[in-house]
């Protein structure tokens, strides 16, 4: 320790300058527009090209048909790496990502996500045919 003042000087600027962190579990920070957070499915959008699953490099991606155009997805958020590649190659929209980073969980059942389908709208009962007359 030669020169002890020239430590001060340093000292004293870095106590006077606001922290450049939060208190991050007590101060929620607001995330940016194009964050890249939990993916959501949106059951109406999806035709079943199943380009999302292909193009996923995690392969946490599964598309199931359960009937006449509809569609569930199910996620492995445990193995998802959250690079939105999915999301991208999705020609209909029915992918997109939210705000949602807080993901941590203790129970990995809780990390495997189904998007059911909606339900099938009900049949159009059509009334039956008049008997012709010859």
């Amino acid at each position: 320790m030669k020169l002890p003042g020239k430590m001060t000087g340093e000292l004293l600027r870095h106590v006077l300058k606001t922290p450049a962190t939060v208190h991050y579990p007590f101060v929620k920070v607001d995330m940016p527009d194009q964050f890249r957070g939990k993916i959501l499915f949106i059951a109406e959008k999806c035709v079943g090209c199943k380009l999302c699953q292909k193009d996923c490099p995690a392969n946490c991606i599964v598309i199931n048909k359960v009937g006449d155009k509809r569609f569930e997805a199910v996620f492995e958020l445990d193995r998802c790496i959250y690079c939105s590649q999915c999301v991208d190659s999705c020609n209909k929209d029915a992918l997109e990502t939210s705000p949602e980073y807080e993901l941590a969980s203790l129970d990995r059942a809780s990390l495997h996500v189904v998007f059911h389908a909606p339900e099938a709208p009900p049949a159009a009962s059509t009334p039956p045919a008049p008997p012709k007359v010859a």
